[in-house]
C-alpha cells in the first residue's frame, strides 16, 4: 500500500515541477485510547500512532521561495522565506509555515522549497492530521539542516507552533505520540514531566476501530480553548486555597471532593473532576493492559467517555450517540471518544470477528438518527515520523 502511496506522490510532483522528489518523508496520526483532555494538565495519556498520515514529497528551489501545495486542498500557498507570517487565508498551509518560521527563529537559514503534502487522514477528525503535518515537515527540516535536535525536541517545537503561531492551546500529546511512536506499542506519557514508557499492545482478538463520525469541527472554532481556560481558573482557585499543587493532575481522587468546595462554579469542579478521575483511569487502564486484562481496560474506556460526556462536557449528540451504539454492537468490550471532541472520532476495542457487524450495526443505526454516513478505520499501532 505504502508502494503505491509513494509512486503516486512521485508522480504527482514530477507532473508539477518536471522532476521527482529530493526525498520524501512520513509522519503518523495518532489515536489516543485513554486519557483525555489531561495533557495540557500535566497528566497521563496512553496514545498510539497510526499506519495512516502525512506524506511530504521535497524539492529544493534556487530562489527564495517556499511553494506549499497538497494533494487534499485545491489551495497552492506560496510565501518568500523573508516572509513567514500567518495569514489566515492560508488556512492549511499555516501549518507547515509555523513549522518553517519556528525554524527561522531559532536561527536557521531556510532554501526555497516545493512542499508537496498527501494525506490519508481525516481532516478534523480528531487523529491529529494538524500535529502529523507539523511533525513530518519539523523532521524534513531537522535532516535537511543537521540541526541537533531530539525527537522531543521537534514534538515541543511543534506544540509551539499550535500555541502561539496557529492560537490553538493544545497540550503536547498529539506531537509526541507522532514523533515518538512505535509499531505494536502504545505510549505511556506523564506529559508534565515528559517521561514516557512504550508499553506493547498486545490485544489478543481484538483490534483497534476507529469510527469518524462525520460531524465535523475545528479546534480553534470549538470550545477547546474555554475547557483550557476553565482548568486554569480551577488550579489557580486550588492553588489559592493553599493546595501546594502545580498541576491539577498532582490532586488524587480522593480529593475531587474537597477541593470542589474551593473553586468558584459547580461546572469547574466537574472539569477538575474529570482531570483528575482521568489520570487514574490512564494509569489502571496501562497496568490492566500490563497484566493482559481486556475487559477490564474497555470498561474503562467506557468510564472515560461517561466522564467526557458529564463532567468534561465535550462529547455531543453525535460521539454520545456512537457510544451508546458501539457498547451495545456485537464483540466490543470498549468505546470511548477519542481526540479534542466535539465531533470527530471515536475508538473501540472490537473482536476482528465482530467487525463487519459491528460496523453494520453502527452505520445503520447512526445513520438513520442523524443523516450521517460513519466511516471505519481499522488500526494498527505504527511508527513515529520517519524518512521513506
Amino acid at each position: 500500500m505504502e508502494k503505491q502511496i509513494i509512486q503516486t506522490i512521485t508522480n504527482q510532483f514530477q507532473a508539477t515541477h518536471t522532476k521527482q522528489p529530493d526525498s520524501i518523508y512520513f509522519a503518523p496520526g495518532r489515536v489516543n485510547l485513554i486519557g483525555e483532555h489531561t495533557d495540557y494538565n500535566g497528566g497521563y495519556v496512553f496514545p498510539a500512532a497510526l499506519t495512516i498520515g502525512t506524506y511530504l514529497a521535497v524539492g529544493k528551489r534556487t530562489d527564495q521561495i517556499i511553494r506549499l501545495q497538497s494533494a487534499n486542498f485545491e489551495q497552492i500557498i506560496e510565501c518568500s522565506v523573508d516572509d513567514l507570517s500567518y495569514q489566515q487565508s492560508h488556512q492549511w498551509g499555516n501549518y507547515p509555515k509555523g513549522v518553517l518560521n519556528e525554524f527561522q527563529k531559532l536561527g536557521y537559514d531556510l532554501p526555497g522549497l516545493e512542499l508537496y503534502f498527501y494525506g490519508n487522514l481525516p481532516n478534523g477528525a480528531g487523529l491529529s492530521s494538524s500535529a502529523s503535518i507539523e511533525m513530518v515537515t519539523a523532521y524534513f527540516l531537522a535532516t535537511l539542516l543537521n540541526a541537533p535536535l531530539s525527537r522531543t525536541d521537534l514534538a515541543t517545537l511543534c506544540q509551539r507552533v499550535e500555541n502561539g503561531y496557529i492560537g490553538v492551546n493544545s497540550g503536547i500529546m498529539d506531537q509526541f505520540a507522532v514523533g515518538l511512536g512505535k509499531e505494536h506499542h502504545a505510549l505511556f506519557l506523564n506529559t508534565h514531566t515528559l517521561e514516557h514508557d512504550l508499553i506493547p499492545l498486545d490485544l489478543a482478538n481484538y483490534k483497534i476501530v476507529i469510527t469518524n463520525s462525520n460531524k465535523q469541527r475545528g479546534l480553534s472554532d470549538s470550545k477547546y480553548n474555554e475547557r483550557r481556560s476553565e482548568c486554569e481558573q480551577g488550579l489557580s482557585d486550588i492553588q489559592a486555597a493553599g493546595y501546594a499543587i502545580e498541576t491539577l493532575s498532582d490532586l488524587s481522587v480522593h480529593q475531587i471532593q474537597e477541593v470542589a468546595s474551593v473553586v468558584r462554579s459547580a461546572e469547574i469542579a466537574q472539569r477538575v473532576a474529570h482531570v483528575v478521575s482521568e489520570n487514574d483511569r490512564v494509569t489502571r487502564a496501562v497496568q490492566l493492559l500490563k497484566e493482559g486484562d481486556l475487559e477490564g481496560f474497555g470498561k474503562l474506556m467506557g468510564d472515560s467517555h461517561q466522564s467526557l460526556s458529564i463532567d468534561y462536557e465535550v462529547t455531543g449528540p453525535e460521539l454520545d450517540l456512537l457510544f451508546s451504539l458501539q457498547a451495545d454492537a456485537p464483540g466490543c468490550i470498549g468505546t470511548r471518544m477519542t481526540g479534542a471532541g466535539f465531533g470527530g472520532c471515536t475508538v473501540s476495542l472490537v473482536d476482528h470477528q465482530s467487525i463487519d457487524s459491528f460496523t453494520e450495526h453502527v452505520k445503520r443505526h447512526y445513520t438513520e438518527k442523524t443523516g450521517l454516513t460513519p466511516e471505519f478505520y481499522i488500526s494498527e499501532a505504527g511508527e513515529g515520523v520517519y524518512q521513506l
